[in-house]
């Protein structure tokens, strides 16, 4: 199944406009993902799909679409050294601003299949210790993709060496052909909710620290821009912004730079 020119340029436009995904040099890519799946729902042309699509903006349809064409691929202990920066001084600077009230504000933003925010908890439980009870860690993680999103909350992986072996013992319960499970502790720290990056952000408080890393390479730099300043303007003063090595932000972005792909406001 081929899509024509015209049929490319309203999909992407669409998709741009709605989500903020930039595929206007992925046009193999849409017809090598999707050719089959329209086929097998009955569509007879990419044409027919894309004019339902846009008259009806029918939920099922947008779905698949976002599950097709964006790539949910992640891993536990990604940019390790990046994650070290987070440990060893982003988590005992907010540790110690929220003395008082213990609880803290963080969101994995494009969370894909989970492994990034059950990381992030792993090392907050890691650093607080027998304290980690007595405060507030839950984080909010959202992502676009449903399918990536049932996958996190199912929290079944299978581990990959870089997993300590200590954390395979205290963070994981074996499940079935050599996966593993996270522990329930891990899971109910962890608030999933479907958001599209392109929407405001009113969530109820600003945060100490928000993930957005390997989100924005599918974004143009315009559309980059406006969504880090909505970052910037959910951000709590001295909070942190974390991105990955290989995206950057403007000269001209609100926040200053720490190291590399950290950024604090």
């Amino acid at each position: 199944m081929t899509i024509t020119d015209a049929d490319f340029t309203r999909l992407v436009t669409f998709i741009k406009s709605n989500y903020g995904i930039d595929l206007t040099q992925k046009k193999q890519l849409i017809t090598g993902r999707l050719s089959t799946t329209l086929k097998q729902k009955g569509y007879g042309s990419f044409s027919e799909f894309v004019s339902h699509l846009l008259q009806t903006k029918d939920d099922a349809e947008v779905t698949l679409l976002l599950d097709k064409l964006t790539t949910n691929y992640t891993f536990f202990m990604r940019e390790k050294d990046h994650l070290d920066y987070f440990c060893n001084n982003i988590i005992p600077d907010i540790v110690r601003r929220h003395e008082r009230d213990k609880t803290l504000a963080i969101w994995s933003a494009g969370c894909s299949t989970g492994e990034e925010p059950y990381n992030i908890t792993m090392f907050l439980f890691d650093y607080l210790g027998s304290q980690a009870k007595q405060w507030d860690t839950r984080l909010l993680a959202t992502d676009i993709s449903t399918r990536a999103m049932t996958a996190a909350k199912r929290g079944v992986y299978e581990l990959p060496d870089t997993i300590p072996p200590e954390w395979k013992r205290k963070y994981f319960v074996p499940a079935k052909d050599g996966a593993y499970a996270v522990s329930p502790d891990v899971r109910n720290n962890v608030i999933f909710q479907p958001f599209n990056l392109m929407d405001p952000i009113k969530f109820r408080r600003k945060f100490d620290v928000i993930f957005c890393r390997n989100v924005m390479i599918y974004f143009d730099q315009p559309t980059k821009d406006a969504l880090v300043q909505r970052f910037y303007n959910a951000t709590v003063p001295g909070g942190y912004l974390l991105i990955s090595k290989s995206e950057n932000l403007s000269q001209n972005t609100p926040y200053r730079r720490l190291a590399t792909s950290t950024f604090q406001k």
